[in-house]
């Protein structure tokens, strides 16, 4: 029996064409920032929250999530808002 023979072609090297080396290198740092950030601003929303609840308030203020969503809109149009509504979800969690 006859098996097809598997041969795999190499891929060729990717070439640093003008230093995309160094700029990807800069984006995983901002990435690694934007995670860091991320997490902490996670972490404070929840510990208003709970703040919150624990005064006798609800966990969550309307009022200033719209806020939030309208100075993320301002800055970055509809993405700005799709972003701005991961965050306060990530802070408070589903509603």
């Amino acid at each position: 029996m006859s098996h097809p023979s598997t041969t795999t072609t190499p891929r060729p090297q990717e070439c640093d064409d003008g230093g995309t080396d160094a700029l990807r290198a800069r984006i995983d740092s901002i990435d690694t920032a934007l995670l860091a950030l991320w997490r902490e601003r996670s972490g404070l929303s929840q510990q208003v929250g709970r703040a919150r609840v624990a005064g006798g308030g609800t966990r969550l203020v309307l009022s200033r999530e719209r806020q939030i969503l309208a100075r993320f809109k301002a800055a970055l149009g509809e993405d700005g808002v799709a972003f701005a509504l991961l965050l306060l979800r990530a802070g408070r969690g589903p509603l």
